[in-house]
């Protein structure tokens, strides 16, 4: 199945050349969390905040070569947003990203979009076992029409490479 979305597309294209081999990988788990943040959330007015935070939440891992990218991610995201007259949504796009990976729920300022955000990643880095009240058969529909193509085990090879470096703090993306 071939599907564009043209705001995650021309905000993905400039970094195919940083992110090389793990581009369709990561191209898919995008649109995953991307289409999950729509059968979370059905209002129109945050699809595209939803496209943007999806395509930066984890593009520092490639912009700074690191398991710790969520202050890099959210960087790329500022830069955008700034180059495109977006400031306004600066300071949600940057919660979305920041609170991602986290264990608790936010409550805070945007608790909305960020939340639905951070569930739409959590389904997907769970393979669809979390839903947040989603049913499973629509994950499974996006799952299908954007196969894994083994981002999940680039993750993983990603994350024992910083246990190695770093074992008091193998996992930064969760703890900051």
């Amino acid at each position: 199945m071939s599907y564009s979305n043209r705001v995650i597309d021309e905000l993905l294209d400039p970094f195919k050349a940083i992110i090389v081999e793990d581009y369709d990988k990561y191209r898919n788990h995008v649109l995953r969390v991307y289409q999950n943040c729509l059968l979370l959330d059905n209002k129109k007015d945050n699809e595209i905040k939803y496209a943007i935070a999806s395509v930066y939440h984890d593009i520092g891992i490639w912009t700074n070569q690191a398991i710790d990218y969520l202050e890099p991610s959210i960087e790329q995201a500022k830069i955008y947003l700034t180059q495109t007259g977006k400031e306004e949504w600066i300071e949600e796009i940057s919660l979305m990203i920041y609170w991602h990976h986290k264990w608790s729920a936010y409550k805070g300022k945007f608790a909305e979009t960020v939340g639905n955000f951070r569930n739409a990643d959590w389904i997907d880095v769970s393979l669809g076992v979390l839903t947040f009240g989603i049913d499973k058969t629509e994950i499974e529909k996006i799952r299908k029409a954007f196969p894994n193509l083994g981002f999940h085990k680039f993750l993983l090879k990603k994350i024992t490479g910083n246990l190695l470096k770093h074992p008091f703090n193998p996992l930064p993306m969760f703890t900051r």
